[in-house]
């Protein structure tokens, strides 16, 4: 569905310029062409994250042993949200907290890593207001969101990421790819993949005349030193 949904917008981008071009000057044409690609979706450039049922009643068997690694003050998850007509706002989360265990080069669960709400930025100081109401997080009634690393397996290349992401209230469980590298000081563990904020009940949709995107791109970037 995804590509199909590609083709038919590159379908509606062309027709509309094809048209233009025979009745508007080229200089027009060209702004036209402009507007157009811009109303494109960012996350559209991004993989979307395969969200399924929580996973939490049956939690990944951690084995004994190993080594701890705690999430230090460089970690971070910045978001991306956009807006079909125009205009995009990036923002983040500051204070991420957890602890990473290792065993046999394999990372497991030490607990869940928890987001405070709270600590939500962006690039606009009256939007970061309202990315605290009732309109987006509700960050009174959902101070802190959480993620349980259910599941890691490796390929050749990169990782394969399954955990459950409580947010909003909501658990759902998501799968994403990422970049883990392990030493025996550090663990980080890179990634950028996209979501369907309505799937955590974030579906406020803004000004009619210029709603916002459903999807939301995140950005791991988490940094764990030994305990």
């Amino acid at each position: 569905m995804q590509h199909l949904g590609l083709i038919l917008n590159h379908m509606f981008k062309q027709n509309f310029i094809n048209i233009a071009q025979s009745f508007i000057p080229a200089s027009c044409v060209i702004a036209i062409t402009l507007f157009v690609v811009a109303c494109g979706d960012p996350a559209d450039k991004t993989q979307d994250a395969l969200v399924n049922e929580p996973k939490g009643d049956m939690p990944i068997a951690v084995p004994e042993g190993g080594v701890t690694y705690v999430l230090t003050d460089a970690s971070e998850i910045k978001f991306l949200g956009s807006k079909i007509i125009s205009g995009s706002h990036e923002g983040g989360f500051k204070n991420i907290t957890g602890k990473i265990k290792v065993v046999d080069g394999k990372i497991y669960p030490d607990g869940a890593i928890t987001i405070d709400m709270n600590s939500i930025w962006s690039d606009n100081k009256k939007l970061t207001g309202h990315l605290k109401n009732k309109d987006f997080f509700e960050v009174e009634t959902y101070p802190t969101s959480s993620f349980l690393i259910t599941d890691v397996s490796k390929s050749a290349e990169e990782y394969s990421v399954t955990g459950d992401l409580t947010m909003h209230g909501i658990t759902k469980s998501i799968t994403f790819n990422s970049s883990i590298e392990i030493s025996e000081e550090n663990v980080s563990i890179a990634a950028e993949f996209d979501i369907n904020r309505n799937d955590w009940g974030v579906d406020f949709k803004g000004a009619a005349d210029n709603m916002i995107n459903d999807k939301v791109i995140l950005n791991l970037s988490l940094l764990a030193s030994l305990e």
